[in-house]
């Protein structure tokens, strides 16, 4: 897309993968950016292996993909407007009492209603970012539901070198030993075709921040993804976690996180990492991204009160400053 067919002329295609309320919180930053017109194409490519809550119940009675990180993606995207706004907090509603509805989520319901409807996990998802005034679109990373295996170290007694398999998103994510590698069942879905394409057309694409090996690193695991973030042209940012996941990625710094990537993806082209300026551990950091030609770019992201939650706006001006530079 030439830059003089965009609605500002440095206007940017990008491209955001991830999952969770690591995903959420990179995709409201970016909202930011598409109504100051420094990204006019905005797509979202969401992890869709969750087993747990609301999701994983919709899962296993349908059989379809669980919508919940779909849906924080698709509210993290809408207008600002009172109609807009409204609709993302309906679409947010989790139904209290004692009954069977109990912990269930609106915005899964109606996700899982349009897809029984169209019959089109993509075309449901696209009506559902018309109502809230989407700026930009949701895809899942696969079109069929999807189990994380983890190999882990340190559940065996007596021997802490022994791998056991682990399976389940919820299960990786809480287990209490050390995550060694990821990988899919099945292992090789089918990517959502529009994903694909929107990767392969993007001048960026942003990786993280979220669960490291539940949100993050699955997109790896999906061949046609991962051929696309190899071939494509688009400068491939890695957003750092403010700090380590307990059960999931106990002890790990800035460093330990860019490292797992790179084994798990040992082709990918980095072109920047972007890190809150608080972590300790930046000079490792800096050596590991240089071993793999990426630049570091530190920068105040965290909010303020000392929990480890991205800042929409501080993010969006971090991503700002990336992007401008090029």
């Amino acid at each position: 897309m030439a830059g003089a067919d965009r609605p500002g002329a440095d206007a940017q295609a990008v491209v955001a993968l991830g999952g969770g309320h690591g995903l959420h919180a990179s995709l409201s930053a970016l909202r930011l950016l598409v109504d100051d017109l420094t990204v006019d194409q905005l797509t979202a490519i969401v992890t869709v292996a969750d087993n747990g809550g609301s999701s994983g119940r919709l899962r296993r009675e349908f059989g379809v993909l669980p919508p919940g990180d779909l849906r924080m993606a698709l509210a993290a995207l809408c207008g600002a407007d009172r109609w807009d706004d409204t609709w993302a907090q309906v679409l947010q509603h989790r139904f209290a009492g004692e009954g069977e509805m109990r912990g269930h989520n609106l915005g899964n319901l109606l996700i899982v209603g349009l897809w029984e409807q169209l019959g089109d996990h993509v075309e449901a998802l696209d009506w559902v970012g018309r109502l809230l005034g989407a700026k930009g679109r949701v895809l899942p990373m696969a079109l069929v539901p999807m189990d994380i295996v983890a190999d882990v170290r340190g559940l065996v007694p007596g021997d802490p070198e022994a791998l056991t398999s682990v399976q389940g998103q919820v299960e990786v994510a809480s287990t209490d030993g050390m995550i060694e590698s990821i990988r899919l069942i099945p292992d090789n879905p089918p990517a959502a075709p529009d994903a694909v394409k929107a990767i392969r057309e993007a001048e960026w694409v942003f990786l993280g921040p979220g669960s490291w090996f539940t949100s993050v690193l699955p997109h790896l695991m999906v061949r046609a993804l991962r051929e696309a973030l190899v071939a494509t042209t688009a400068k491939i940012v890695v957003v750092l976690n403010l700090g380590e996941q307990p059960g999931e990625t106990t002890g790990f710094g800035p460093a330990e996180h860019l490292s797992v990537l790179l084994e798990h993806a040992p082709d990918l082209r980095i072109h920047t990492v972007l890190v809150d300026s608080s972590l300790d551990g930046l000079d490792e950091l800096s050596r590991v991204a240089e071993k793999c030609g990426a630049q570091v770019e530190v920068a105040d992201v965290a909010v303020g009160d000392g929990t480890p939650r991205h800042d929409p706006e501080r993010l969006a001006a971090a991503y700002a400053r990336v992007i401008g530079a090029g």
